[in-house]
């Protein structure tokens, strides 16, 4: 008997879009423009005779057909992984979810360097927009993750400590001869928000003790930490960035620390991954590299608050 099912990629591109109820984060995560992800939504939607999504302005929602699917798509591409684990138990490959930030402001040339370093220990990286870092084993592709979290993590996975999120303020080159700020250059600066929530901001403001005296009304604001220091750079405004990811463009004065005081968010970047997962001798060399190649950075210096 023949059984007529829809695409596989329509389906992960489905699995993808109603986690992130977005188009847009389905086709970055997926590595493909948008319009496919509509075209592959738009095939399922043929295929089952009924609507997948519904838009009301800029939200998008599932549709009680769409819910009704989604668990058994879970279910179903958590079975392929699994299935697939054991093909890839001699994979030389190990594959990594990380932030899209910590990716190109840190994360690319250190895993560069590794493979060079050690032969045949290849990582396969996948950057990923997280507005809350998460990887979910049992569901995606990946072998091991960099995540920012506060080191609650389930009690099967590994975790190894990478370095502490310090939150600086970071502006253009023009400022970086200019005197250390006060409160009234602050507060009179168009400030650039690297989280839509306006977190990092917020986080900052209040261990200095400045909530009252600076505003976080106005200002653009960004989807990641990266767009908000590439703005600040190109004078746009001032941005808050992490330390250890600005220390090499401040020291080559690509961007400058107005207010040279950085603060400890209170959660830190890991090397995590769940100790049944193939790999954990190649895993814990990476993480003691990452861990060396950490220790060996020069940061500007600077007062921290932790």
């Amino acid at each position: 008997m023949s059984r007529r099912l829809p695409p596989l990629y329509a389906l992960r591109a489905f699995e993808a879009a109603a986690r992130h109820s977005s188009f847009t984060r389905a086709a970055d995560e997926l590595s493909i423009t948008q319009s496919a992800v509509s075209r592959h939504i738009r095939t399922l939607e043929e295929h089952f005779g009924c609507r997948l999504f519904q838009r009301n302005g800029r939200t998008l929602t599932l549709s009680e057909s769409a819910r009704m699917l989604l668990p058994g798509v879970r279910d179903g591409f958590a079975a392929l992984e699994r299935a697939c684990a054991t093909l890839r138990s001699e994979d030389d490959i190990l594959r990594m979810k990380a932030p899209s930030t910590l990716t190109m402001r840190w994360l690319l040339a250190r895993l560069s360097r590794f493979r060079h370093l050690q032969p045949g220990n290849e990582v396969q990286l996948t950057s990923a927009w997280m507005d809350i870092d998460h990887v979910d084993f049992n569901l995606e592709p990946f072998d091991c993750a960099v995540l920012l979290g506060n080191g609650n993590f389930p009690p099967d996975w590994e975790v190894t400590l990478l370095f502490p999120e310090l939150l600086i303020p970071v502006g253009s080159p023009a400022l970086i001869d200019v005197q250390p700020w006060g409160v009234r250059e602050l507060a009179q600066a168009e400030l650039l928000h690297p989280t839509p929530d306006r977190r990092d901001w917020r986080s900052w403001l209040e261990r200095m003790n400045l909530a009252e005296q600076v505003s976080l009304k106005g200002g653009q604001a960004f989807d990641t930490l990266e767009l908000g220091m590439i703005a600040a750079a190109r004078g746009y405004g001032v941005s808050i960035g992490d330390l250890l990811m600005v220390a090499e463009d401040v020291a080559q004065r690509r961007l400058s620390l107005p207010w040279p005081t950085a603060v400890a968010s209170g959660e830190s970047y890991y090397l995590v991954w769940p100790r049944t997962r193939p790999g954990s001798e190649r895993l814990l060399r990476l993480g003691t590299f990452l861990q060396s190649e950490v220790d060996a950075m020069v940061l500007p210096s600077v007062e921290i608050l932790r």
